[in-house]
């Protein structure tokens, strides 16, 4: 028996037919966050961008190193391992997103051949910089990917990298315990903006969320499902890794929900980006992340994540999940219309030149409103004379009664909806 103790407020739904409104509403937020971020840049990078500026190289015999920094009395204690991932040797230019204590960090890496037995006739060297939030780092990419190629041409050159970070410092938040935000929870009213799904520049063409679905496809629901459910993903990939940091950012999105009051007593659901064996001790202690990783030891430490991601291949070694893994009727009908909507844009972006819709737009929306349709759905069960669910409740959340039976009591245990009564038709099925 499983029961709701409040009833929470409501919260308006989107319709397949809204979608062109919420475009138009979006292109204009975004207008005039671009105007503001134009007129006020320096104020904008004081309030949000602290910058620590990096640069590392790889040694023979040695391994990476921390070559120079600034600040200098910022702890970056085994940064050197995240600036160049394991296994970057293999590739030429990479981009990593990462972790450090409370901030987040953008690196740059670039390999070049050079004839010198010392070393070994490769030059691998990462630039990059950290800050309390992910969310403008990609306004750096290019300088820093500029500032890679100057360290392979002419190492120990800091000078441009001294004056970026005396233009851009202001002052770190004292202390390494502040917390990290995910997707920060807004209200509806605020969500329809750029801020629901922070700004990433994609360097595919295509996008990162469109091509997140399309490597995925089906399964895209089963991460929906664990991510919703506040799960531990680790996505495991041979680098390059950049790409792998951006399907974490977009696991990050498929939990979206923009109701009041609903998942505050859940654990935070946190992007790590990019993990080696150094960040296993903090791992151990994150009651919910999504990370990705190029070492395949971590397979083995199965009491470090709750789902494993292997190229397309979604594996637990928990019991209770692994009925969640197979796709339910449901499942394959929310991803049947996300296809039919995507079909829709492209085909109304080269025929009436629609230059407002995008892809990523319509990805999040999708799962935002179909997160709110379910948690509106029990609010409104819960605040009835009979706070029972049925199968038909669960088929107005877009669930299927019997294959997603596992899931929803996941759901209301997570979430605290310990007052809902559940059908026998449910329990039994």
């Amino acid at each position: 028996m499983i029961r709701l103790k409040t009833t929470l407020p409501e919260s308006p739904s989107l319709s397949p037919g809204c979608y062109q409104t919420v475009f138009a509403q979006l292109a204009l937020e975004r207008q005039r966050s671009a105007d503001t971020m134009n007129s006020k840049e320096s104020m904008l990078v004081c309030l949000h961008v602290c910058f620590n500026v990096i640069s590392v190289c790889y040694v023979a015999l040695i391994g990476n190193m921390l070559e120079w920094c600034l600040p200098k009395d910022m702890d970056l204690e085994g940064v050197e391992f995240k600036a160049i991932a394991s296994g970057s040797h293999r590739v030429t230019t990479d981009f990593i997103y990462f972790r450090k204590g409370c901030y987040f960090g953008l690196a740059c890496f670039a390999n070049m051949a050079v004839e010198s037995t010392v070393e070994r006739g490769a030059r691998m060297k990462s630039v990059g910089i950290l800050s309390p939030s992910y969310t403008l780092l990609y306004r750096y990419m290019s300088f820093l990917e500029h500032q890679v190629r100057l360290q392979l041409q002419s190492p120990g050159h800091y000078s441009p990298l001294e004056a970026f970070y005396e233009d851009k410092r202001a002052l770190l938040p004292p202390g390494g315990d502040g917390v990290v935000i995910a997707c920060p929870a807004n209200a509806w009213g605020a969500a329809i903006n750029h801020s629901m799904h922070p700004e990433m520049k994609i360097t595919h063409p295509a996008g990162c969320m469109s091509q997140f679905i399309r490597f995925f496809g089906e399964q895209i629901m089963v991460l929906w499902k664990l991510a919703l459910l506040r799960r531990r993903i680790l996505i495991f990939s041979p680098p390059p890794v950049g790409v792998v940091c951006y399907r974490v950012y977009c696991c990050c999105c498929l939990a979206n929900i923009s109701i009041p009051g609903i998942g505050v007593a859940v654990p935070e659901f946190r992007p790590f980006f990019y993990v080696n064996v150094a960040d296993i001790s903090a791992l151990e202690n994150e009651l919910s992340y999504v990370a990705c990783t190029t070492e395949k030891i971590f397979e083995e430490k199965k009491d470090l994540y709750d789902a494993y991601v292997d190229n397309q291949n979604v594996k637990t070694c928990r019991d209770g999940l692994k009925p969640l893994l197979r796709l339910s009727t449901a499942d394959r009908e929310k991803y049947r219309k996300l296809t039919e909507q995507r079909q829709m844009l492209l085909y109304s972006q080269e025929e009436n030149g629609d230059c407002v819709s995008s892809e990523e737009d319509l990805f999040i929306l999708f799962f935002l409103e179909q997160n709110n349709r379910i948690f509106q759905t029990l609010s409104e069960v819960a605040g009835s004379p009979d706070p029972t669910l049925t199968q038909e409740s669960v088929r107005a959340m877009g669930l299927d009664p019997h294959g997603d039976r596992l899931f929803l009591l996941h759901l209301l245990e997570i979430y605290g909806y310990d007052t809902l009564l559940v059908s026998e038709q449910l329990c039994c099925s």
